[in-house]
């Protein structure tokens, strides 16, 4: 079957890989029937991944069609539609009992699919521990609609979830990318007072403001003086980071009021410095990334009761034997893309 392959840094390729097969009982085999293309992927093709694996292939935003389980699979069975989770975890270890999925200990756990082990971005993958990384789709969800249920969907829920959000708050977002967007979507969950979004791009400024209307939209350069504007010159209650530069993540500290909540979602690549003396007294916490994407089943049933939608970010489709050329128009943003779909080519 074909696959989209990490070759080497700086280098991905369509490659031809064999059909993967049960290995675990806890395993299933998903034929996938729409795959997308996540920022993370370009972070492993630039060698900014240093745990991923060269030769597997990448993609893990998918959802696709269950064609065979292991003997241990309960949740699932063959004809199942089903999204894919962005980690796999066993749901034994003292980290998965927490709900902290992302560091489960087993040697396939936290974000696997697409980085260590073969990934979505072909006709069929292998799923390990197909009970907790399988999220059934509902008849009256589409594959569109449920496509960023198991990464950049569960990403924003997280972040909501652990940023504590109150009636009352005012919550910035710092960038309005894709996992930015979903982030915005889950916070609007929580019903705070205002929300801002800051963002560089222009036309992502244009789709935030005409898609969300009762949302403030601000660029980098006017953040923090709409930020005390729209709080008496106190400060963001809630900050939520999802840009992953060096000067948002200093924008995001720097417009948080005192004993604010901080929170870290982007992926950045390379180390970033807080300046404890300039920010002694603000006392501030800082909660960081990566995703515990282990709510899929809850926003899942939030799709279907038609509470979130994130079909507007699909702003582009290809089918696989494109998906090089989705690529390239994904990492230079032209064209306004948001997110890209990838179709099999025989649908």
């Amino acid at each position: 079957m074909k696959a989209l392959t990490y070759i080497s840094q700086g280098q991905f390729g369509i490659t031809d890989k064999p059909v993967p097969e049960i290995s675990d009982p806890g395993d299933a085999i998903v034929r996938v029937t729409l795959s997308s293309i996540c920022s993370s992927d370009l972070h492993i093709k630039h060698g900014a991944v240093p745990k991923a694996v060269t030769g597997i292939t990448v993609g893990h935003e998918m959802v696709g069609v269950v064609e065979a389980v292991g003997p241990a699979v309960s949740k699932v069975k063959p004809g199942d539609r089903v999204a894919v989770n962005v980690e796999t975890f066993c749901g034994e270890c003292f980290f998965c009992r927490h709900g902290w999925v992302n560091n489960c200990t087993d040697q396939h756990g936290g974000w696997a699919l697409g980085c260590r082990i073969d990934g979505g971005q072909t006709e069929l993958v292998r799923v390990p521990f197909a009970d907790n990384g399988l999220t059934k789709i509902p008849d009256n969800v589409t594959d569109r609609q449920a496509l960023f249920v198991g990464d950049i969907l569960a990403t924003g829920y997280w972040a909501a979830k652990i940023s504590e959000i109150s009636a009352d708050d005012t919550v910035l977002i710092i960038g309005a990318g894709p996992t930015g967007i979903c982030t915005l979507m889950c916070v609007q969950l929580k019903n705070p007072a205002k929300i801002i979004v800051s963002e560089s791009d222009r036309s992502r400024r244009h789709f935030i403001q005409k898609l969300f209307p009762s949302v403030t939209v601000t660029s980098p350069e006017e953040c923090f003086g709409k930020t005390m504007e729209a709080t008496c010159n106190t400060g963001a209650d809630r900050v939520i980071e999802v840009a992953g530069s060096d000067t948002t993540f200093r924008m995001a500290y720097e417009c948080a009021r005192p004993n604010a909540i901080v929170t870290i979602v982007a992926l950045y690549d390379k180390p970033q410095i807080l300046p404890l003396p300039d920010m002694y007294g603000k006392n501030l916490t800082f909660k960081t990334g990566g995703v515990d994407a282990c709510d899929c089943d809850e926003i899942m049933h939030l799709i279907s009761a038609g509470r979130l939608d994130t079909t507007p970010l699909i702003t582009h489709t290809f089918p696989f034997s494109k998906i090089e050329e989705a690529y390239g128009l994904f990492e230079s943003r032209s064209d306004n893309v948001i997110k890209v779909a990838v179709y099999p080519d025989n649908l």
